[in-house]
Parts: C-alpha cells; sequence; structure tokens
C-alpha cells in the first residue's frame, strides 16, 4: 500500500491556521509527526474525522474498535513511536478497553482518542454516553478529558509525548463533541510532556558502583532482558556488554529478539513455557542482571523458589518497579540503554564464566526443544512453525493471538532482532493477532515479512478484519494451528481438572480456508506432512492477504511447563510430570 506521509512539521508559519477544536486535534498530530491511524468512525468523534478530511495523514478503518487498538498497539511496538486509535464515545470507547489495558500491562506506546457526547450532556445518561476517563483511569498511564478548545490540541500533544517517553504505556484524550465542534485559532505547539515530567535517564553512580561490585564477584551470573531492552532500543548495548563479559542472557517473554537467539550465549526465554534450560539458569544463578522486566507471575513461578541464591540487580525507568515482585539487592533506575552502558563501564574484571557456561551447554543438551514425529499421525504444530521461519527472512516480523500456538510460535521460531516479536503478554488477549499483523504491516519496511500465527479460538475472535487487510491490500499471510479446541484451556483440564472438557471443544469451527476466500483473501488448507512446505510456499507468494487453516494434532500440548506458583526448575517436560 502506497500512501503521502505525513511529516514532522516545526515551521508553524507555513501551516494552515485552525478553526475548531476538531482542527487543532489533527494539526497536534500532526505536529508529532503521526502518519497512520487507526479508528471506527461515530457519532462523538465525527467532527474530528471530518477534520481529518484533507490531512495527508493515512486513516485505517477497521471492521472493530477492538481490532483499533491492536492494531495501533502492534505500530507502536514495531515502530516505538506511539499508534494512535479513535473511537467514538459509548460503544465505541468501551470496545477499546480491552486493547487499552493490553497496552497498559506491555507497556506498549498507544493514544486512544475518544469522542465524547456535549459536555452539557456528561452526567445525563445521554445517548452513547460512558464516563470513558473514569473506565481506563486504572489502565491508562495518563488521561484527560479536554474541555476547552484551546488547549485541546496541546493536550493531544502532551498525550503522544507521555505514552512515548520513560515508561512507554497508552494514554487516552476524552473529546467532547462541543469541544471539537467550537471556533478556536489556537494553534497546538509540539508534543510535550509537562515539566514537572522528568523520568530519570542515568542510574545513581554509588548504585550502579555497588551492583558492579556483586556482578563482579559472582560465579554463576546470567543476565536476564526484559521488554525494557527493546522499548528502550538498548539492544546493541545489552549485545555488547554481554559478549564482552561472556555472561549468558535469557529473555523474558516480552524481551524475545532482545538478543540474537542464535547466540551461543542466548538460552532464551524463561517462565511457564520457556526453555528448560533458561529456567535453570534462572533458578541457580548467583547473581541476576535483569534488565526492564516487570518479573511478572508467569516469569517467576512460585516468587520464593525464584532464584533463590541470586543476588538481583534490577534495573528499570520506572521506579515502582524496583522491588515490586521480586526483593532487588541493587536497584537501578534509568534508561535501559544508558544504564547498561554505565554497568559496563563500573564492571571492572569479568566474571570467570567458563565453568558456568559448560554447565549451561549441559542444559541445553539435556532439555532440548524437541517433538517426535509419526508421519501416519496428525500434524505436529511446531514443525509448522518451523517450516515457515525456514521458508522467511529472519527480520520476518510475527504477530500471534494468545493461547497454544503463541507458545508454540515462540518456543520454535528463532528471533534474531529486536521489533519482530508483536504478541499480547501480560493481558493475554485472544483476537490479538490478525489486528496486530494489519499494524505491523503498515509500519514494517516494504520488503520486510508480516506472518501471523493463530489458534482457532482466537482468530474467530476477530477474523473480521482480514477485510482490512484485502481493502487495503496488505500483505499479511495467516497460519491458522487449528486443532478444533481452545488448546491450552483443553491442556490444563488435562493437567488438572481430570480431563474434563467443558466449553473447550471448539469442533464446530468453520473452514477458515473457504471463509478467508469469502472475505477476499487468498485461503488455503493443510492436513499432512507432504503439504506443509508447497503450501507454505503459495502463501508466502501472494500479493496480498492470505489465510492458512492448518488442521494439527489436537492433542498436542505445550512443554515445558511450570504449573502456576511453581518452581522454575521444577519443570515438566510431559503430561504426567504435572
Amino acid at each position: 500500500m502506497s500512501s503521502e506521509h505525513a511529516v514532522q512539521r516545526d515551521d508553524e508559519e507555513r501551516q494552515e491556521p485552525v478553526t475548531s477544536g476538531a482542527e487543532s486535534v489533527v494539526r497536534a498530530l500532526e505536529n508529532a509527526g503521526v502518519e497512520y491511524l487507526f479508528g471506527v468512525q461515530g457519532g462523538a468523534i465525527m467532527p474530528v474525522y471530518d477534520a481529518l478530511y484533507d490531512s495527508e495523514m493515512t486513516h485505517v478503518t477497521m471492521a472493530h474498535e477492538q481490532g483499533v487498538v491492536h492494531a495501533a498497539d502492534a505500530y507502536g511496538i514495531v515502530t516505538g513511536e506511539p499508534g494512535i486509535c479513535m473511537a467514538t464515545s459509548g460503544p465505541g470507547a468501551t470496545n477499546l478497553v480491552t486493547g487499552i489495558a493490553d497496552a497498559d500491562m506491555d507497556s506498549d506506546p498507544v493514544v486512544a482518542l475518544t469522542g465524547q457526547v456535549p459536555t452539557d450532556f456528561v452526567g445525563s445518561d445521554a445517548f452513547q454516553e460512558t464516563d470513558t476517563t473514569g473506565v481506563t483511569r486504572p489502565i491508562t498511564k495518563e488521561n484527560y478529558f479536554a474541555a476547552d478548545e484551546d488547549a485541546v490540541g496541546d493536550t493531544v500533544g502532551e498525550a503522544f509525548a507521555m505514552a512515548a517517553r520513560g515508561r512507554q504505556g497508552p494514554t487516552l484524550v476524552d473529546l467532547p463533541k462541543d469541544v471539537t465542534n467550537a471556533d478556536t485559532d489556537a494553534q497546538p505547539g509540539p508534543a510535550e510532556t509537562p515539566a514537572t515530567y522528568q523520568p530519570a535517564e542515568r542510574a545513581d553512580e554509588r548504585a550502579v558502583e555497588r551492583a558492579a561490585k556483586a556482578f563482579e564477584r559472582a560465579e554463576r551470573p546470567v543476565i536476564l532482558a526484559g521488554g525494557g531492552i527493546i522499548k528502550g532500543d538498548a539492544s546493541d548495548e545489552l549485545y555488547e556488554f554481554a559478549t564482552t563479559h561472556d555472561v549468558p542472557v535469557v529473555t523474558t517473554m516480552p524481551g524475545i529478539g532482545a538478543f540474537p537467539e542464535d547466540h551461543e550465549l542466548c538460552l532464551e526465554w524463561a517462565g511457564m513455557h520457556g526453555t528448560g534450560y533458561a529456567n535453570m539458569a534462572l533458578t541457580m544463578t548467583d547473581c541476576m542482571f535483569a534488565v526492564g522486566t516487570r518479573f511478572d507471575d508467569r516469569l517467576t513461578g512460585g516468587v520464593e523458589t525464584f532464584a533463590p541464591d541470586a543476588e538481583i540487580i534490577h534495573a528499570d525507568i520506572d521506579p515502582a518497579e524496583i522491588s515490586k515482585n521480586v526483593e532487588a539487592d541493587y536497584g537501578l533506575v534509568g534508561d535501559a540503554a544508558v544504564v547498561i552502558e554505565q554497568f559496563g563501564a563500573a564492571v571492572a574484571d569479568s566474571p570467570d564464566t567458563d565453568e558456568w557456561l559448560n554447565q549451561c551447554e549441559q542444559w541445553e543438551a539435556e532439555y532440548p526443544l524437541d517433538y517426535y514425529i509419526d508421519e501416519d499421525a496428525p500434524l505436529r504444530p511446531e514443525f509448522v512453525v518451523e517450516a515457515v521461519d525456514a521458508a522467511t527472512a529472519d527480520d520476518t516480523i510475527v504477530t500471534t493471538g494468545v493461547g497454544q500456538h503463541q507458545m508454540w510460535a515462540c518456543q520454535y521460531w528463532t528471533f534474531t532482532e529486536p521489533r519482530t516479536w508483536v504478541s499480547s503478554h501480560g493481558l493475554g488477549a485472544m483476537g490479538y493477532g490478525v489486528p496486530a499483523a494489519i499494524g505491523a504491516r503498515l509500519a514494517a519496511a516494504d520488503d520486510q515479512s508480516v506472518i501471523c500465527f493463530d489458534g482457532d479460538g482466537s482468530f474467530l475472535m476477530t477474523c473480521q478484519e482480514l477485510t482490512v487487510a484485502v481493502r487495503e491490500e496488505l500483505d499479511i499471510t495467516v497460519f491458522v494451528l487449528n486443532n478444533e479446541y481452545i488448546g491450552m484451556v483443553r491442556q490444563w483440564q488435562d493437567g488438572f481438572f481430570e480431563g474434563r472438557h467443558m466449553a473447550s471443544d471448539y469442533n464446530w469451527m468453520p473452514e477458515f480456508d473457504v471463509l478467508a476466500e469469502a472475505f477476499g483473501a487468498s485461503g488455503y488448507r493443510i492436513d499432512e506432512y507432504d503439504e506443509v512446505e508447497d503450501t507454505i510456499e503459495a502463501a508466502l507468494a501472494e500479493d496480498g492477504p492470505s489465510v492458512v487453516d492448518v488442521h494439527i494434532d489436537p492433542e498436542a500440548d505445550v512443554f515445558p511447563m511450570v504449573p502456576s506458583g511453581g518452581d522454575n526448575g521444577l519443570f515438566a517436560l510431559r503430561g504426567d510430570h504435572l
């Protein structure tokens, strides 16, 4: 898809004057350099849409507001700049809530602009009125009720800057219709945070020096790279530090891609379904340098058994995360890239890691990610993921829904670059994959592939967004790993509920290849191993959206697995280990 993109406008004298609150909103977005907006039109937001009519920004109409915010979220993940989503008041705004909560949990930069009933009607239960700021306050970094047409543009600019700066996250501006319709000639300035908002960039030097001494005396050090590495564009600094000191690297699930998984120092990702060798390293380490992670329960398992012998050095841009879930022996508050450089400069003597690295190699050999293929049995999903990986370039962007397919995707795909893994982590929002692929496609380079792995249950929730990909001629390829179950629920029912499959059997699914063609996309189906390679090649060759309905083994499970609240070092490798 080709389009004219907006550019940063620093010379306000060359701009046409604004005449309304709505035009001021649009001008603020243009001043911030916004290129794409995702939205669904409606009554209360209509004045802003009318003001967009002559803008060089590209608006992408989505099929549902959940798709709107997930697309904006993925756009923000891939570009590092806030994704913009728009919806009307009432149901339009409430349909954004799942995606806003997802962005909040994963610290993704998103700006939501919602229409609102006129200010005189607020509180009267007017048609399509909802207290949007009240509903979203707990799940936004900052939100605003725009009550002044002369200030509304600057409010939108501030929301954009707040979403991007410091610990990233979603912001929301609620826009009453009388404010956006009102006359104003107030020109919004550049997107800026308030003068009082000053997130730390450099950690306290004395704290860094104390932490460096602990690192130097370690015998079993490990680096835990969280999503903050990617958000802070700190992958180069991480690579330099890890390779200089020859220290193994484990990532969190949001941190996938922060360090190349094909590097000998990388143990891949840890947590409930992370690699056995990553979980062993975190369990046995005596010094953990953790950067940009919130130590959530899916990573740590039971906190009392997490890294029991380790001194914890926790670096994060948000001071509220230090010792929130895991007690830090050394807290370093600052920007990830800056703090890693500080820490590297303070470490005078690298720890001797030869014996420790040998131990990590033994764990890799003992607990490999593998699976058995019986060509007379149903398809293994792991085989399909590896086949797609082999057929695509290293910089391919992978989006997913949530469930077993998500775990197989991040287990069996080799990620070597940041901002190529796009998924819903903390909230675990089913339906994320397809709209995220749309946002990622618009954010990606023209020669970069975008793949979506989805499950049948997750795909069904937002498959209507394929109509958007068809309309916009977006080259995305969706692989539905179809086991006719909500697979992760079925696996838990087998492991913890004596196999009682209550409401998890999805044998009523449509034929997704046929459904894709009804939407105007290309549809393919895979049932047998000998169909995999040629079908993948054909789907990837399509110059537009395609869906591959991959019928996999309905009894395939995701392992390793650490039961909820369990000990990461006691992971299960098969069902009878639970």
